[in-house]
């Protein structure tokens, strides 16, 4: 299981310093959280806060867009140093496009469903994208309860994954903890983004290794 941690809980006036904790206590990708105030009620970082953060870490950089008319901002996050873009199935009118414009950068390319969005909706897609995000939370805020009923959501798209033969990343993000995380890797997941859960630790090596061990049990 790989981890995520967000950066949307981490401190902003010390944010080199907390990625730097993070990379150093074994995390996978780095999780950017980008929201434009109209998609999700609250407006976070963009381009330029993304570039300025390249040659401080070697973690790959993990672009949420929760926007809207992602297809016009797609080429501004690639050249700011993003090394997966997730769109929303919400806020993509010509899905096939956007997805297609995100692969032709050499990039990843994954699609996240919110928590009322089903399954089905991303059947005719899967073939094409490296990454699928489940949000176990209604997006916009950090800090929310994880919603148990996603853990059935997560279990159907493992098993369309494993019935179509395909190998699509699975991503889940949202009120995810030591609580809970053991679920949510026994569901089907394959990445964890986890925000407060590490960033709100004051050790968050141990914070990433105590996930790891409650997920081997």
């Amino acid at each position: 299981m790989k981890i995520a941690p967000s950066i949307l809980s981490a401190n902003f006036a010390n944010l080199i310093d907390d990625i730097k904790k993070v990379e150093n206590a074994g995390a996978d990708l780095l999780h950017i959280d980008v929201m434009d105030g109209h998609f999700v009620p609250n407006i976070t970082i963009g381009p330029v806060v993304i570039e300025s953060l390249k040659g401080y870490t070697e973690l790959p950089f993990d672009v949420h867009l929760m926007i809207e008319n992602p297809d016009f901002f797609i080429d501004d996050f690639v050249r700011a140093g993003a090394d997966i873009i997730t769109v929303h199935q919400e806020a993509s009118i010509h899905l096939n496009r956007t997805i297609q414009k995100i692969k032709n950068h050499g990039i990843k390319s994954s699609v996240c469903l919110n928590p009322s969005t089903p399954v089905e909706t991303l059947k005719w897609v899967l073939k094409e994208i490296d990454m699928v995000l489940i949000m176990s939370v209604n997006p916009g805020f950090g800090g929310q309860r994880f919603i148990y009923s996603m853990l059935d959501k997560i279990k159907e798209l493992y098993k369309l994954r494993e019935d179509l033969n395909l190998n699509f990343d699975i991503e889940v993000d949202g009120g995810i903890n030591i609580d809970n995380v053991s679920k949510v890797a026994e569901a089907g997941a394959d990445i964890i983004v986890a925000g407060s859960a590490i960033f709100g630790n004051k050790n968050p090596e141990e914070a990433i290794n105590s996930m790891r061990k409650a997920v081997l049990k």
